[in-house]
């Protein structure tokens, strides 16, 4: 993956132009899928994505003017630093509050792309057009937060309180929760591997203690690097770099420590404990702040984690 800052003028006009593109069939998506419920919303997504359209028709005019008609194929997930978004426009029958949560999401993420944009472009006709559409996203933003009155009938969110759950959702959350993940499922394995293979506590306490330790710093080291937060507003990498590796540590220490307890079948008993608390509390915050069903959520976690923790006793046991 290329990081945004390499890239040139071309290279920048080029992945503008896929944006556009990729916008434009997703709020026709959207325009499909709301049109029995929400008509109204549906007539707001079908101008959207022929504005959106209208964008790549300008930026295809100025690249074939500046660099030729050769158009290099940039997307999204050839850069760092932008959020996958789920594609939500395949299910039906689409919400409204979800769709326009996508939606703003969406058009911050491109403002920010395009006054990221306009500080590296020098030409003078492309800094005008680049600045022409931070002020066209600054519009859409504004639709996207209208469309949720119809469904909030006791009032909307302040934008402000909007934007401060949005950035603890992306700068704490997701990396706290991936952390939380990897280092409650993947040391489940070698720890208790360990423990069945030894039954030494303290032997099993190092390993634990190692597994987990490599793995936060890795998770660590692997959030920084993965997302420079320029164009994603995820906030610092090192900051999101030190949650998720926290998280991870906590993760695999939470089953590592009841190995201190000298009895095997007491230290083995209380992990386990521990395991089932660890993943159901991983399947609340799922549900709670990533939109994820809790039972739905519950069963890819907790059948997920059982299935490492009996790989990890049959290896033991061998």
């Amino acid at each position: 993956m290329r990081r945004f800052t390499d890239l040139d003028q071309r290279e920048i006009l080029a992945l503008a132009i896929s944006l556009e593109e990729e916008h434009s069939r997703i709020y026709a998506d959207y325009a499909a899928g709301l049109a029995n419920d929400y008509p109204a919303s549906a007539k707001v997504f079908s101008q959207l994505a022929e504005e959106e359209n209208e964008h790549r028709r300008l930026l295809i005019d100025i690249f074939r003017q500046k660099f030729g008609n050769h158009i290099p194929l940039i997307r999204r997930q050839d850069v760092k630093g932008f959020v996958r978004h789920d594609p939500i426009w395949m299910v039906r029958p689409l919400g409204l509050a979800k769709v326009r949560q996508q939606a703003e999401t969406i058009e911050k993420e491109t403002r920010a792309f395009y006054r990221a944009a306009l500080e590296q472009a020098s030409d003078a006709e492309v800094r005008k057009l680049l600045g022409d559409l931070v002020a066209a996203e600054d519009v859409h933003i504004n639709l996207a937060q209208r469309l949720s009155e119809q469904e909030l009938a006791s009032g909307r969110m302040a934008e402000e309180e909007h934007a401060e759950h949005r950035a603890f959702v992306l700068q704490y959350i997701q990396p706290g929760l991936t952390g939380m993940i990897d280092g409650s499922v993947s040391t489940l394995a070698p720890i208790f591997a360990a423990a069945f293979a030894t039954h030494n506590t303290w032997q099993t306490f190092l390993v634990g203690l190692a597994a987990t330790v490599g793995a936060g710093i890795s998770m660590a080291f692997a959030e920084a690097l993965a997302d420079d937060g320029l164009i994603s507003g995820r906030g610092s990498p090192w900051l999101r770099g030190s949650v998720t590796g926290v998280m991870t540590a906590i993760g695999g220490l939470g089953h590592a420590l009841p190995y201190l307890i000298p009895d095997f079948v007491t230290a083995t008993t209380i992990a386990a404990l521990i395991v089932l608390v660890e993943l159901w509390l991983i399947a609340w915050v799922r549900s709670r702040y990533m939109d994820t069903n809790f039972l739905r959520a519950a069963f890819q976690v907790v059948v997920g984690g059982l299935i490492v923790f009996a790989v990890g006793i049959l290896i033991g046991s061998a």
